[in-house]
């Protein structure tokens, strides 16, 4: 009886411990060429509202796109689109419904007449979502770009507006006034800055149209944006459950075409240079970028936040040769350059995939107030260069991997709660800390990890003299060697170093056989984490994130 009551308290906070997941949400759009996904072949710049959707909407709503270049509400279930669309539809989901323009068109095909056929395709498309227990929404159709002679914009959709109207009042269904939106957008823009948002493009520009298009129906990327934030802005109104789906930033980086731009450096070229006393945001959508990314020191106070699955990488490494067959050299390596102060990083992965070939930087910080957020630093050799003298940086849940002297530099650098992960027998650390430096790096609450069969592994060596690194209750795995440290056959070093350690723990913690040149710390005063980055100016990002500060520059 015991055992049995024993076995059912532990099955208890088994089921306890595990946390159930929520569903996740599918928008569906159905509708025509103006919500539509479209080709990025050639350089097209053109985007339907729906295609943009995605960059105003958190991980966890997906959008599955069906509308469709020239269909109409008929053609789109003559085709067996709508049938697609039903069979994936489960409840709680939403199908965003907008057609018109096509049911404009004369052929048998398309052609619906407004109050009758049209009404029944729509009526169809809401009492069918709701057998499969969706949530149906109805918008009308966007404007064209129709102005006369005498700057009127003047409608082209007559009585299809309506019908979008009618079957959502008649069976209670959120209707948004896609139209209205767009008609006060484009009038209040006017005749020629209205051609900012569709597809106007002169000749020998993009490879898609060669000869140039003047097309007043068809949003580009900049109309896509501005309309499926305003389309978004409304539908919350309408369903208040959605608000907590929405995201903004300033920039968006996506490869299938739903942001602002495919590569990451295309966003920080686009940053106003010494944007003072605000953060520009730059969101990375899922994908690896493989570009040599450099945030210069004229682009500050950049936060870059990536989806899951955001990686920028790149393959250079120190005996690479370059442009003129020299070696590219350890600095020239990295995948990544960051000179401008206050940067702010969240997950994102910054990789060198040159593999084992030596030194082949991943990530190179130079900039001042650095700070990394449940990022990821890959490489081999030198992984994560610290390299400014006067940069603080903080890393927090954040993991690094490599072999030897995966983290180095003369920066100051706190890292909080991160993961450290030796691929190969080596070295952690290797700091250049200058003499005369309060601090080099600290490590605080972190674990040290290895692959298997990794089995001699140092925590620091001295790349300078005055190096400094301090590991605060830090676990350490059985691949820490039990001298901790070593002298980099510097015997002079012994004297200038700082090499200390505090409450380590697990099997690699062995205090009583550590070098004897470094330091068993008797108490934490003065390694306050807001103690070593402070600086003169007070940052402190354990506790105030990645607030700006108040500081003239």
């Amino acid at each position: 009886m015991k055992n049995k009551l024993t076995l059912l308290i532990l099955s208890f906070l088994l089921f306890a411990s595990f946390k159930i997941a929520e569903p996740t949400i599918t928008i569906f759009m159905i509708g025509d060429s103006t919500m539509a996904n479209k080709s990025l072949k050639g350089g097209n710049p053109e985007r339907g509202w729906g295609h943009i959707l995605p960059r105003f909407l958190n991980e966890n709503i997906k959008v599955d796109n069906h509308a469709m270049n020239g269909r109409s509400s008929k053609s789109f279930i003559g085709e067996g689109r709508w049938e697609t669309v039903l069979s994936k539809i489960k409840k709680g989901d939403y199908v965003f419904i907008q057609f018109g323009h096509n049911d404009e068109k004369t052929d048998s095909a398309r052609y619906t007449i407004p109050g009758s056929t049209f009404d029944d395709n729509l009526r169809r498309f809401v009492n069918e979502t709701r057998s499969k227990g969706g949530i149906p929404v109805l918008f009308n159709s966007i404007v064209r770009r129709n102005f006369n002679e005498e700057g009127q914009l003047v409608d082209t959709h007559g009585a299809y507006l309506e019908s979008p109207r009618n079957v959502a009042r008649e069976l209670n269904v959120p209707f948004i006034d896609l139209n209205k939106i767009t008609h006060n957008l484009v009038l209040n823009m006017g005749v020629e800055e209205s051609k900012k948002l569709f597809m106007w493009v002169e000749p020998n520009t993009i490879a898609s149209a060669p000869k140039g298009k003047e097309d007043n129906t068809h949003l580009n990327v900049y109309g896509g944006k501005v309309v499926a934030e305003l389309a978004l802005d409304a539908i919350v109104k309408e369903i208040p459950a959605l608000n907590k789906y929405v995201r903004k930033y300033d920039l968006v980086v996506a490869k299938d075409g739903s942001g602002d731009f495919f590569t990451i450096q295309e966003a920080i070229n686009a940053v106003p240079d010494f944007r003072k006393n605000i953060r520009t945001t730059i969101l990375v959508r899922k994908g690896s970028y493989k570009e040599k990314l450099i945030i210069p020191e004229c682009k500050i106070n950049v936060s870059l936040i990536g989806e899951e699955g955001a990686t920028l990488t790149y393959n250079d490494f120190a005996n690479k040769p370059n442009l003129f067959g020299e070696n590219k050299g350890t600095s020239g390596s990295s995948s990544c350059y960051i000179y401008g102060p206050d940067f702010y990083a969240e997950n994102i992965t910054f990789e060198n995939s040159s593999g084992p070939v030596g030194q082949a930087v991943a990530c190179f910080i130079s900039g001042d107030r650095a700070y990394f957020k449940n990022c990821r630093f890959l490489g081999y050799q030198d992984t994560l260069y610290t390299y400014g003298k006067d940069s603080r940086q903080y890393y927090e849940d954040c993991y690094i991997e490599g072999s030897v002297d995966f983290i180095f530099g003369w920066s100051t650098a706190v890292f909080n709660r991160c993961t450290i992960h030796s691929k190969r027998d080596g070295y952690i650390t290797a700091p250049s800390t200058d003499k005369g430096k309060q601090y080099g790096y600290v490590f605080y609450d972190c674990k040290l990890t290895a692959d298997e069969g990794v089995a001699k592994v140092h925590l620091s060596r001295p790349w300078r003299p005055y190096a400094q690194a301090v590991f605060i209750r830090c676990e350490m795995g059985k691949h820490i060697l039990p001298e901790g440290w070593n002298n980099w056959n510097k015997k002079d070093a012994e004297k200038t170093v700082f090499y200390a350690e505090y409450k380590s723990t697990g099997e690699g913690a062995n205090p009583n056989a550590r070098a004897k040149y470094s330091s068993q710390l008797k108490n934490l005063k003065g390694y306050e984490i807001e103690s070593i980055l402070a600086g003169t100016d007070g940052w402190n990002p354990a506790t105030n994130g990645n607030i700006l500060i108040g500081i003239a520059r």
